[in-house]
């Protein structure tokens, strides 16, 4: 058989490989935040203390979208808390959780407290005593390096985060997302924020946004108590599953392709075919030899 119709059959076969879905960017890390006090433990009771708070936080994600415990006893004692992002699964906020105390560790160590947020949850803990800060102080922003260029972008903007902020009050849970025309927006308050709080701290995350951003094309505040997100697409707002509807800055821009991916999926078909043709040749070599030895 010639190597060559073989060799076109191989490739029209991997030309209908559908390309691999990106994986969901809820697990991705937005920003820590890390005291620079680390905790004094010679007898270990606060790594034991911190230790069973993480089991406890950990056990509850796969139920519940937030959960706030303390573990300890007086001086000791530590409390903390996890929230995911509304719109995700009980598997994937169990996913996304399970992801926090390692990062925490890696990035953070053992400080007096901490705070990992990823783009699907958070997870936070201090110590007894901890001074506090305001809800409404904003704790990161994101802002596209890409700007909306022509008029009516703005607008359109403002009045999507104009309906995120109608929605907050409507009863959701502290979670709400909406658009309007190209622009989709997403808004969540801590778990255990009053109604009235959460629409002001939205309120107040969405005039940062506008201050902050500009004209940028996506954007994200994050406030201590609340966080919101805008994101222009210019050819339309892309349909997703709900795990993967926050896009991060990076893809937020239109919905460019992984082109990293794309040309690694190239590469390693491209590879498989070289691979298999040596065989094969390899194979037809063998066969002529042994054709001789027992033909001749």
């Amino acid at each position: 058989m010639s190597l060559i119709p073989l060799l076109l059959l191989i490739l029209a076969s991997l030309s209908l490989i559908p390309p691999s879905k990106s994986a969901p960017d809820f697990t991705n890390i937005v920003y820590k935040g890390c005291a620079k006090q680390s905790l004094s433990d010679p007898t270990g009771v606060y790594s034991q203390a911190l230790s069973s708070l993480y089991g406890t936080l950990l056990s509850q994600s796969s139920k519940s979208k937030f959960y706030k415990t303390s573990t300890g006893s007086g001086q000791s004692s530590i409390s903390g808390l996890f929230q995911c992002r509304g719109d995700l699964s009980n598997v994937d906020c169990y996913s996304c959780v399970s992801r926090l105390p390692i990062l925490i560790d890696k990035l953070c160590g053992k400080p007096i407290a901490a705070r990992m947020q990823l783009y699907g949850c958070y997870m936070l803990y201090e110590v007894a005593g901890f001074a506090q800060i305001s809800g409404m102080e904003m704790l990161f922003k994101s802002c596209s390096g890409t700007n909306v260029g022509g008029a009516g972008f703005e607008e359109k903007r403002d009045t999507a985060l104009n309906s995120l902020e109608n929605g907050m009050s409507g009863g959701n849970g502290g979670f709400f997302t909406t658009s309007y025309q190209d622009v989709y927006v997403l808004g969540q308050c801590e778990g255990d924020v009053g109604a009235s709080d959460c629409v002001e701290c939205v309120k107040n995350a969405v005039q940062k946004s506008q201050v902050e951003c500009g004209s940028s094309i996506s954007g994200q505040i994050y406030l201590h108590k609340c966080f919101i997100s805008y994101s222009f697409y210019p050819n339309g707002i892309p349909k997703k599953s709900s795990s993967a509807s926050y896009s991060s800055p990076s893809s937020s821009s239109g919905g460019e392709p992984n082109t990293g991916k794309t040309v690694a999926i190239i590469v390693g078909g491209a590879a498989g075919v070289g691979f298999l043709v040596i065989c094969l040749l390899f194979a037809r070599g063998l066969l002529k030899k042994k054709d001789g030895k027992v033909f001749k």
